[in-house]
């Protein structure tokens, strides 16, 4: 049932390495199909759309969630593994759960959470997506997690880097972390990079924290504006900007195609087993694009991430999970019977971690109310 026309480096649900549980299933599926499945239906996914990308979630309903996120991650990843004939179920399945671990509230919760979590191991969102699909989704009978094919799990662990250090990670050993992951999973940091640098340019415009005048400093977007006002003159501010993020997502993407060619070309990549043995990643942009891509990411992160407002709104959500995790640790008696449960099996902070770690936006703010608030329901 798997496409015929992949690559000889693709990888295939045919050879995959199996799922660390044995389990009759109702239908013939391909494995990756059906990792992706699972994990659609997963409710950490669903979470996802109560989750900030950038925005707060109550701070308006135009702006991107992780969950809104993920999917525009999908569909790029689907785009650029058409064109290098790669696996879609298994490019798809590593977008849809990459962003599986984040906390609420952004990179805001995370750094919260790895700085109170500092003398348990830290915490981090990959690995947590990872602890999601291998333990804390509760599905199936006779095993905790969604039980995943070991690519799948592969590339989750991977994502954002090449290799790993095995050294001292008894959770990334088995994930062969000396060795490179499959171009699939190589694909979706880059996929990932794509999406947010694009919509968080429509979400900044949107908002007001960015203006078209601080974009004309940045050289891809002003090279892309151009290139639209010449193919489409006349067309009005709002057209005009949703055709130049539209154009830029495809400049990036067709970058990334033909140097990720020209690298397996040269590298001569004739099956999985090369692409495994190789030092280095082989998918990538330009030196030249990959040189404007940092130029963007530079005046997004100067302009929009560490903006005044939304410095505003880290300040108070950081406060929001330091008080939840401080209240839980000091009076575990606050928490629900099911979480009190989980101490047992994962320790008293990780549990913690794992609850608050899975909460929305909105579920951790009126969870802070609940607690603090005389008047507020509990």
């Amino acid at each position: 049932m798997e496409r015929s026309d992949l690559a000889p480096y693709a990888a295939r649900s045919s050879e995959s390495r199996g799922r660390r549980h044995q389990e009759p299933f109702k239908d013939s599926r391909p494995a990756f199909e059906r990792d992706r499945d699972r994990i659609i239906h997963s409710a950490a996914f669903r979470r996802l759309e109560y989750k900030t990308q950038v925005f707060v979630n109550h701070e308006g309903d135009y702006y991107r969630t992780r969950l809104t996120h993920s999917l525009e991650v999908a569909q790029i990843a689907r785009g650029i593994a058409r064109r290098l004939r790669l696996n879609e179920d298994l490019v798809e399945a590593l977008a849809l759960a990459h962003d599986l671990g984040h906390t609420p509230f952004g990179h805001s919760g995370e750094e919260v959470l790895n700085r109170l979590m500092a003398d348990q191991g830290g915490f981090e969102h990959n690995r947590q997506s990872l602890r999601i699909v291998e333990l804390l989704e509760e599905r199936y009978p006779g095993f905790r997690g969604l039980n995943l094919s070991w690519e799948t799990r592969e590339g989750i662990i991977k994502h954002s880097v090449s290799t790993l250090e095995p050294a001292s990670d008894a959770e990334a050993a088995e994930y062969d972390p000396s060795r490179s992951p499959t171009l699939e999973a190589q694909l979706i940091d880059l996929a990932d990079e794509i999406a947010y640098n694009n919509h968080d340019i429509d979400d900044g415009l949107k908002s007001g924290y960015i203006t078209l005048e601080d974009l004309e400093q940045v050289g891809i977007w002003r090279e892309t504006w151009e290139l639209v006002a010449g193919k489409f003159p006349g067309a009005d501010r709002h057209r005009h900007v949703h055709q130049t993020i539209s154009h830029l997502i495809g400049t990036l993407i067709h970058d990334l195609v033909d140097t990720t060619t020209a690298a397996i070309e040269a590298a001569a990549i004739l099956s999985l087993e090369d692409v495994r043995a190789q030092r280095r990643n082989l998918v990538g942009f330009s030196s030249m694009v990959a040189e404007k891509n940092r130029e963007l990411k530079t005046f997004l992160h100067k302009n929009l991430y560490r903006h005044y407002k939304v410095e505003r709104m880290r300040l108070k959500t950081e406060r929001c999970l330091l008080f939840l995790f401080e209240a839980y640790v000091d009076n575990p008696q606050l928490l629900p019977r099911e979480q009190r449960e989980k101490m047992a099996l994962y320790g008293h902070k990780r549990a913690i971690c794992d609850y608050i770690a899975g909460m929305t936006d909105r579920y951790a703010l009126d969870e802070y109310r609940r607690l603090i608030e005389p008047y507020e329901p509990v």
